[in-house]
């Protein structure tokens, strides 16, 4: 969308050279100058601002992919450098986080036919075509980066578009680290990428940085309204929010408790209007929640975290319910068989039963959220109330915070593979 720009400039070029000589010689043509100044700042502006990609355009283009058009591009892009950047907790990484659960969201993306997805990067390394890119093209994302920045000041003084400046605060990137992202959104712009989805952990400022935050829960940021790719980006991450936030938490931080936050500044979803593909930035959840904290149940956690993205893309195309699975997260179904209480060790068992709590309605307990109560795969206080409540419901009797044998054959009616 943006080599209009450039036709704009040549023909507003034209007008500035010729505009000497004209008023010189028909110095009435000055109410006609005028004008056509006026109309050629206007029409910059609005393509500059024009929606890169509708709704609509890309439904459409979801829709025809069986009868063999170009298949839904699709850029996942964990957060932060190979091998630098991002939050850390104990021994976790956020920059390892992003990459697994970039990888479990790659597997479900190519287990579907519509969809054609490039990873930004692994571990240790940058996609190549990315990196050829950056090595490449270094000199031309400075300049595009320098060339939409002025842009989007000039339409800010001139009033065009209004700068928004009471978000949530966010680390300056360095210059390089920023130029890269912004090479990724020329890249993409330049390779008729259809979505971007940019994975993070979050993290919060503490003085002592080996103990939890006061924060949790997710958010997705998505680009601020005035933007190109706003509108798009918006539907898709409402629908990946809902999916996200049957099961998870939304962030209780002030200004993000929103759950989808619009953001001018951010660079992965399209900082001064770089992106045309619609972009958003999923924070799945400060690193330091318990969820994360275990191997174990972290890895759970990741892959239901990628699960409930995949569908709520899906849902955005009206195929969430293709999915030929019997339940919308991947910790079910489950059969128990052993007892369950305070001192059980299988996290497993205690992650599926949190989870079929949940759908019962009665996890977490009366007065708490999912932020007092995330699914840890730890039969701690949010568990046994919930329990107590699950057997009041199906009126059991003496197994009081105890999954025993009369909750474990309810349970395994309801969620167990083998009885389904």
């Amino acid at each position: 969308m943006k080599h209009y720009k450039h036709l704009i400039i040549a023909i507003l070029v034209t007008i500035l050279l010729g505009v000497p000589w004209l008023i010189n010689t028909y110095p009435q043509s000055m109410t006609f100058i005028d004008k056509v100044f006026y109309y050629a700042e206007n029409n910059f502006a609005t393509v500059f601002l024009r929606e890169s990609i509708t709704v609509t355009e890309l439904h459409e283009k979801y829709n025809e992919v069986p009868q063999g058009k170009s298949k839904v591009r699709i850029l996942i892009m964990p957060g932060h450098e190979p091998n630098y950047g991002g939050a850390e907790y104990d021994d976790l990484k956020e920059r390892d986080m992003n990459v697994e659960l970039a990888g479990y969201l790659n597997g479900f993306f190519k287990n579907n036919s519509h969809y054609e997805t490039v990873v930004a990067r692994e571990g240790n390394s940058w996609n190549p075509d990315l990196q050829n890119y950056f090595d490449s093209h270094w000199d031309d994302i400075a300049n595009f980066f320098k060339d939409n920045k002025n842009e989007m000041i000039r339409l800010v003084n001139k009033g065009t578009v209004s700068k928004i400046t009471n978000g949530v605060v966010h680390n300056s990137a360095p210059q390089n680290i920023a130029l890269r992202l912004y090479g990724i959104n020329k890249w993409s712009n330049e390779n008729k990428i259809d979505i971007a989805i940019h994975i993070h952990f979050n993290d919060y400022p503490r003085r002592d940085s080996s103990v939890p935050g006061k924060y949790s829960g997710l958010a997705i940021y998505v680009p601020e309204r005035q933007y190109s790719n706003s509108t798009t980006t918006r539907a898709i991450a409402d629908a990946v929010f809902k999916r996200l936030t049957k099961y998870n938490a939304i962030s209780n931080l002030p200004k993000e408790d929103k759950g989808v936050v619009e953001e001018q500044d951010l660079i992965a979803i399209g900082s001064y209007n770089t992106s045309d593909a619609p972009s958003m930035l999923i924070e799945y959840g400060y690193i330091y929640e318990p969820q994360f904290t275990d191997q174990k149940v972290r890895e759970s956690t990741l892959k239901d975290l990628a699960f409930q993205t995949y569908l709520g893309i899906q849902d955005f195309f009206g195929s969430g319910n293709d999915v030929s699975l019997a339940y919308d997260t991947l910790m079910l179904p489950h059969t128990w068989q052993e007892d369950l209480n305070k001192d059980t060790k299988d996290k497993g068992d205690v992650l599926a039963l949190q989870t079929a709590l949940l759908l019962e309605g009665v996890y977490p307990g009366v007065g708490k959220t999912k932020n007092d109560c995330p699914r840890t795969g730890k039969f701690g206080p949010c568990t046994a109330e919930a329990v107590n409540n699950f057997q009041k419901k199906y009126k059991i009797t003496n197994e009081k915070e105890l999954v025993g044998e009369q909750t474990k054959k309810i349970l395994n009616n309801l969620y167990s593979a083998q009885f389904r």
